[in-house]
């Protein structure tokens, strides 16, 4: 019998409950995947914790890779036994499991360069990081970019692709062995945000001007300093609340900072059209299967183990990637 991870309740880890499930035929529209490797990301723990509101009992988790098994009626873009990924949003939520009906229309083919898990640590945060790098600002050869949780796995795959377009990342760390792997994978310099005023380092480091952009998946404990690393006109980028959600404010703050523009950008809407998820693919596919940006995967887990899974991101113990092995 299939497995998988549901909760019934918002709360802590605690609430993840590993049950059999039953998995029936694909409907029209629909595939059956059996699951090879499963995608941990901090995101999760927002359909958890409630921030992200979903319907209870709910599965758990939106990415993974695998085997289809079968297809529905209606089904044309994938046929059994092809290698495909997918991530998403509500739309494919329930990917911590190890067979599990899912839409067809996100699954997307693995050429054979990719690894079943490689991406499952990469589809999500691979493509987070394309449309960062390559939608949200224009980016010239030169600029300066602040990028908090350098060590995660977000922040490895956009300092490497950072570093291919000639930009400088100066990435935030807790400890000096997290330093240590930010800078092996292409940040100029790091500063300890446990010891150090991130944004007086900032300024020091960029002669007073402040930095192009930041990329904040903090929140609000960094909300504030990230504004404060900013050059004059520069963009905030708000990719995530890893410390709790930024607390309302007057947009005249904005003005205040140097007439700082102000962005919270979601991951679906830089896929929901196909031309430009295909394209942002290709482009992360090509980088990753020629050896130009390598996909850390530095936490392994079992299913069973979704709650000290939650536990160790939660705490900040985890860099790079993390999977669960089916």
């Amino acid at each position: 019998m299939a497995k998988a991870v549901r909760f019934y309740e918002t709360g802590g880890p605690e609430v993840l409950r590993y049950e059999d499930v039953e998995v029936g035929d694909p409907g029209p529209g629909q595939v059956r995947l059996r699951h090879v490797a499963v995608g941990l990301n901090y995101a999760d723990t927002y359909f958890r914790n409630g921030t992200y509101a979903v319907p209870l009992p709910s599965g758990m988790g939106v990415e993974a890779a695998g085997v289809v098994v079968a297809v529905g009626e209606g089904v044309h873009n994938v046929v059994p036994g092809d290698r495909v990924t997918y991530t998403g949003f509500i739309n494919t939520l329930g990917a911590y499991s190890t067979e599990r009906l899912v839409p067809a229309a996100p699954l997307i083919r693995l050429p054979e360069s990719i690894a079943f898990e490689t991406a499952a640590a990469m589809t999500m945060r691979g493509l987070t990081s394309a449309y960062l790098m390559r939608r949200i600002h224009d980016f010239k050869r030169g600029d300066s970019i602040l990028l908090h949780a350098a060590a995660g796995g977000v922040g490895l795959i956009v300092s490497q692709w950072a570093r291919l377009l000639g930009l400088r990342v100066i990435g935030t760390v807790s400890s000096a062995a997290k330093a240590q792997v930010a800078l092996a994978h292409g940040c100029s310099e790091v500063i300890d945000y446990s010891r150090e005023d991130v944004a007086a380092r900032v300024r020091e480091l960029t002669d007073g001007r402040g930095v192009d952009v930041v990329f904040d998946s903090v929140g609000k404990d960094t909300f504030m300093s990230s504004l404060d690393s900013l050059k004059r006109r520069g963009l905030m980028v708000c990719v995530g609340t890893a410390s709790g959600p930024i607390p309302p404010f007057d947009p005249v703050l904005l003005a205040m900072k140097g007439s700082i523009f102000l962005t919270r950008p979601a991951l679906a809407d830089y896929i929901a059209d196909p031309v430009e998820k295909a394209a942002l693919l290709d482009e992360l596919f090509t980088h990753v299967g020629n050896g130009d940006i390598r996909i850390e995967i530095n936490q392994h887990y079992a299913l069973e183990d979704a709650v000290q899974a939650h536990r160790d991101l939660e705490s900040r113990k985890t860099t790079g990637s993390s999977i669960f092995v089916i």
